[in-house]
């Protein structure tokens, strides 16, 4: 009997370690069959025997026994999972056909570029009268990149309700991670087993959101941060999203992503095009490689900050809306001292702006607060040899300001007024030209006339009602594509400027808003016990030179905790260093000690911004253990936190991940994170060891019974 299946054809896409096997026709989108560990070169016939082994069993209805699934799933080849196109033509101006699109005419092409390789295909189908462009991704860090573009060539208008690429694991990845959280408690781990049906998360409030997942993982059950194989997805777009995982009753597992579209947010007209976001996969065995391709990816942009990031000082906490030349001069002077390079004046520089009830939207300096002008404070700052950042909220007004006052329509709403208020404050709808324009023109101004080095750009107020006046159009995406526009224009105008996402702390991080951000902000709280796991969970996507690390007063303001300096400052160390404490009121003691973190920050800037991030899988609470490994494996350093009490008087060891196996180090502590008070003292805490890499990982280190809050710096460098 002659063979009736449609003649097939399959693409290998291999770099960074990462394979990726696409099966193509001309009757059908790519099909991924395979995306994980590298399966080293593969002939045509050898890919064609993957594709009939990894090939499901059939039977006498493809709704039943779906052979593959797309990489947009399409309702029209039987799929009854969720579909990967929603939408519909709007037909004398009811809703009309195309909402089951089918391709069944595609094109497929490779156009590898830059150690890149890349498919590209496009499809038609000529009764929807739409066509689909796909683009797969591989990088050099093995990190995996989907994106679908939808373009209506048809004669009536096409509404896009949702696009959504889909990429499938294999059955072993039979548990789920995803992340969730609130203001001032942002990215914490939660589990699950992968069961049938949908896992979905959401992100309405034009940004990811407190309680954003980050990422949405699957892996073999126990997958941890050093083993267990796993697969991840992360949504790469700055505004509402929607992150799926996927397993159907006829047995496929898929991880799947894209833009959440607001009812008629998105309307092609004929010709017009609708990109999709990136859908940004990654794998490893264990979170730490899995991890390390983003760290990769991101580092390898011609973007990522290159020079050493400058340790700053905020105001915020200091003295929030306190301001005042002479007290702020001395806290510029107080940092110099303890060496900060960049000093940035947070919230309450602008009219009006003496709570959080008014002001927002007035970006002027206050007369009032600063008779003088910022221009007093920006020399001092400068003839102290430091950098000026300043603060902005560019896309918030408060009612109780001159711009509300004067342009209530540039107010997002849905014709009920601006709609309900959060922190005393509204969106502006960045969909308006003029409103675009005001904004960068006032922060370009103040950039320019005060030799802004560094804009904190916060964002305090999730997207509610988010409607154009006068007819409430849905505003969410031209909003969210408004953002990264200013962001970039401001950077163009002002060569050198950077730019810190803030949103209410880690409220908007995803790899959309760093395209053009230089930094995102993890958390409104700097409580060092609760950022031990928000900067973990932040790790899965950034590296730690682009995530904000500071040290906090003795009492943290968001917990009331008090934590001894030892902690604050050896968990700020990891990332980009900050300070946020009113140095003028520290004890000597404590500014001495400040300075010590800052030198030793700054001795391994070099190795903690360019290096491997690894954890170690400690059972229970007791302890938390992190390290940055150099990319040649010439030196390890770790951070040991007394997170709580263990069960027993004696923990047992603790592995050194990430370290070259044959060669050895020379294990030592590390001033000044060796302070911490230690109830029972292993040999090695007093005496160094030397050990191979291979002995620290599989044997380990004795862990020394901190107690609570204890913190402790660990150097392994190659003897």
């Amino acid at each position: 009997m002659a063979d009736l299946r449609p003649v097939r054809r399959h693409e290998h896409l291999s770099a960074g370690g990462t394979s990726v096997i696409v099966e193509i026709g001309a009757d059908t989108i790519p099909r991924v069959l395979h995306w994980g560990p590298d399966l080293g070169d593969l002939d045509d016939a050898a890919l064609s025997a993957v594709a009939d082994a990894a090939r499901p069993t059939t039977g006498d209805s493809v709704v039943t026994h779906q052979t593959s699934v797309p990489l947009v799933p399409q309702h029209g080849t039987g799929w009854l999972g969720r579909p990967g196109i929603a939408g519909n033509r709007i037909v004398d101006g009811r809703p009309g056909p195309g909402w089951s699109p089918l391709f069944t005419s595609v094109q497929h092409a490779r156009a590898d570029s830059d150690a890149v390789c890349r498919l590209v295909s496009e499809g038609t189908d000529p009764v929807a009268e739409l066509f689909l462009t796909t683009e797969v991704e591989v990088h050099p860090s093995g990190l995996v990149r989907v994106r679908a573009t939808l373009r209506n060539d048809g004669t009536t208008p096409y509404v896009v309700g949702g696009l959504e690429c889909a990429l499938p694991v294999p059955a072993a990845a039979d548990e789920l991670l995803h992340l969730t959280g609130h203001h001032t408690r942002e990215r914490m781990p939660q589990r699950q087993p992968f069961t049938v049906g949908q896992l979905v998360r959401e992100a309405r409030g034009g940004r990811a959101g407190h309680d954003a997942t980050t990422i949405v993982a699957a892996g073999v059950p126990g997958f941890g941060w050093r083993s267990g194989r796993v697969w991840s997805v992360h949504v790469a777009w700055n505004g509402n999203q929607v992150t799926v995982a996927e397993r159907t009753d006829g047995g496929w597992r898929l991880l799947r992503g894209g833009e959440l579209l607001l009812p008629g947010e998105i309307v092609l007209d004929p010709g017009d095009t609708y990109p999709g976001p990136w859908l940004v996969a990654s794998w490893g065995e264990g979170l730490d490689q899995l991890a390390g391709r983003h760290h990769d990816f991101l580092r390898a942009r011609n973007q990522h900050p290159t020079r050493a990031r400058p340790v700053l000082l905020n105001t915020w906490e200091a003295v929030y809306f306190d301001h005042d030349l002479d007290r702020l001069t001395a806290l510029a002077e107080a940092g110099a001292e303890v060496g900060v390079e960049r000093f940035v004046l947070d919230d309450g520089w602008f009219r009006g702006r003496r709570n959080d009830r008014s002001g927002l939207g007035d970006w002027f300096v206050d007369e009032t607060v600063w008779p003088g002008g910022l221009r007093p404070l920006v020399e001092r700052v400068h003839a102290l040899g430091m950098e000026f950042g300043l603060w902005f909220e560019p896309e918030m007004a408060n009612l109780d300001s001159d711009l509300a006052r004067a342009h209530p329509d540039w107010l997002l709403g849905v014709g009920r007024g601006p709609g309900p208020e959060s922190r005393y404050q509204h969106v502006l709808d960045l969909s308006k030209d003029e409103v675009v324009s005001y904004v960068t023109e006032r922060m370009s101004q103040l950039v320019g006339e005060l030799d802004v080095a560094y804009v904190k750009w916060d964002h305090n107020r999730a997207l509610v009602d988010a409607g154009s006046q006068p007819f409430g159009t849905p505003a969410g995406h031209a909003n969210a594509l408004a953002v990264p526009g200013i962001m970039a224009e401001l950077k163009q105008r002002h060569p050198g400027l950077e730019i810190e996402s803030c949103c209410g702390g880690g409220g908007r991080i995803d790899l959309g808003i760093i395209e053009v951000a230089d930094r995102v902000w993890a958390s409104d709280c700097i409580d060092a016990h609760d950022r031990l796991d928000i900067q973990r969970g932040t790790s899965l996507l950034l590296p730690p030179e682009l995530v904000g690390t500071h040290i906090g007063s003795p009492r943290a303001h968001t917990t009331g905790r008090v934590q001894p300096l030892s902690l604050r400052g050896g968990v700020a160390l990891w990332g980009h260093l900050g300070i946020e404490w009113d140095l003028t009121r520290a004890s000597a003691e404590d500014r001495a000690e400040v300075a010590e973190w800052v030198a030793l920050h700054k001795a391994l800037r070099p190795l903690l911004h360019t290096g491997r991030v690894v954890h170690a899988d400690l059972s229970g609470d007791a302890f938390r253990l992190e390290g940055v490994v150099a990319q040649d494996g010439s030196r390890g350093i770790y951070g040991l936190a007394g997170y709580d009490r263990p069960l027993t008087s004696s923990y047992g060891r603790m592995p050194l991940g990430g370290l070259h196996d044959d060669v050895t180090y020379r294990v030592s502590l590390l001033p000044p994170g060796d302070r911490a008070t230690v109830g029972r003292r292993p040999v090695w805490l007093d005496s160094p060891v030397t050990l191979t890499g291979r002995v620290l990982r599989e044997v380990g280190l004795e862990v020394p019974m901190l107690l609570p809050d204890g913190y402790l710096l660990i150097d392994a460098s190659a003897d």
